[in-house]
């Protein structure tokens, strides 16, 4: 796991990848709690909608960015994306209305948006080795996973000697250490392109190339599966821990931290794992796994009995979520690569843009069993079509089919 760190630039990156993400973490504790504080009980819905805007800009900003990143200096475009994201996110400890809160939302949003597939289409030029690539990948998965155990964890001591608006600074200053991360970081120059067409066929090429590929056709769907089962588990569990079966705010957490667990343990397998298989089986079985947590969540468990399931979802997310960016890099040329993952972020979060209001929506109305059937049958039919859609050709017949 830690031949990938050897690389300087890439050790850098990573660096500037982490420090972001705990300053998120943090920001996202303080968010929740300043929507309480102009809110109160309809918190919950201002926090709701705010989700919603944050999915709405990634699937509308990242093919944008993805269509002219080969164009932009790589580092600055980095820079810039996180020093813009800083400078909003100062201005949360000033907000006094709720429209404030959505409009500053959908900035850093859309800063997100533009650095996530530049950072990731990044990352193969500095690891042009297969295994250190996919090593690089599980690193990134893991920090994504330790940003969710331990933002909470550390939020929650440094709210016993400040203000929460104090964690937006934190935030804003994660965010400049990042840039001087990415500043410090020699990145290989994008290779020269033809001249660029229509801005709409560039806009649209990532997302046109990504559908005329099988093994990417099926990434969608299993990209659905990890959306409808993580929403379940992001929205509905403080509802079922705190509501159901009446527990604690730490006992949320913990169930939090067991989903967390599971993806954290896969992460560092599945590179083994991919030394010895193909892609296909364990993304495959990660939908598979991830229709049957949800189908057992249907039989209303119990505490212990939840959190088995949670770290079992955990295990399916990774599974399909580690070797994806393998994926993109093995379907694009690194011309295309901008914009295929740009394609990529914002199809996947378009899954979430659904996925979000339907399972706390759902949950509200028609209860928690019938949510928890309803995730089930998305997660099974989204495994069946990645199925179909993605074949594999036995070896020594030609090339895998990419449609």
């Amino acid at each position: 796991m830690t031949s990938p760190l050897a690389n300087r630039n890439f050790r850098r990156l990573f660096a500037a990848q982490t420090t972001a993400l705990i300053g998120t973490g943090l920001a996202s504790v303080a968010l929740a709690l300043l929507a309480y504080d102009l809110a109160g009980a309809n918190a919950g819905e201002v926090l709701g909608i705010a989700l919603a805007i944050k999915m709405i800009a990634y699937v509308a900003i990242a093919p944008l960015v993805g269509a002219a990143a080969h164009a932009l200096p790589r580092r600055r475009l980095l820079v810039g994306l996180d020093l813009s994201r800083a400078v909003a996110v100062c201005l949360f400890p000033f907000v006094d209305a709720i429209w404030q809160v959505y409009a500053l939302i959908f900035v850093i949003s859309a800063g997100a948006a533009g650095f996530t597939p530049a950072f990731q289409a990044t990352i193969p030029d500095i690891l042009p080795d297969e295994q250190q690539y996919t090593r690089a990948l599980s690193l990134s998965r893991l920090a994504s996973d330790l940003e969710n155990l331990l933002s909470p964890l550390i939020a929650a001591a440094a709210l016993a000697a400040i203000s929460y608006r104090e964690l937006f600074t934190a935030n804003a200053l994660a965010f400049v250490i990042s840039a001087a991360l990415v500043m410090a970081t020699t990145l290989p120059a994008a290779e020269a392109t033809a001249p660029a067409r229509h801005n709409w066929h560039s806009i649209t090429g990532g997302i046109r190339l990504y559908f005329a590929t099988a093994r990417l056709r099926g990434l969608f769907a299993l990209s659905l599966a990890v959306a409808a089962a993580g929403a379940m588990v992001i929205v509905n569990t403080v509802v079922y821990v705190r509501g159901n079966l009446a527990g604690s705010e730490s006992d949320t957490a913990i169930a939090l931290a067991a989903f967390g667990c599971g993806s954290m343990v896969t992460a560092l397998v599945v590179p083994r794992l991919l030394e010895l298989i193909t892609d296909r089986p364990p993304m495959l079985a990660g939908a598979f796994v991830l229709a049957g947590t949800m189908l057992l969540g249907a039989a209303s468990p119990g505490y212990l009995a939840l959190l088995a399931l949670w770290f079992a979802a955990g295990i399916g997310y990774s599974l399909i979520l580690t070797p994806a960016g393998r994926l993109l890099q093995r379907s694009s040329a690194p011309t295309d690569r901008p914009a295929l993952y740009a394609a990529q972020f914002a199809l996947s979060h378009a899954c979430w843009l659904i996925t979000y209001p339907l399972a706390g929506i759902w949950a509200t109305e028609s209860g928690m069993t019938s949510a928890f059937l309803v995730m089930a049958t998305i997660c099974l039919l989204a495994g069946l079509a990645a199925a179909t859609m993605w074949k594999e050709k036995p070896p020594g017949s030609g090339p895998e089919n990419t449609g």
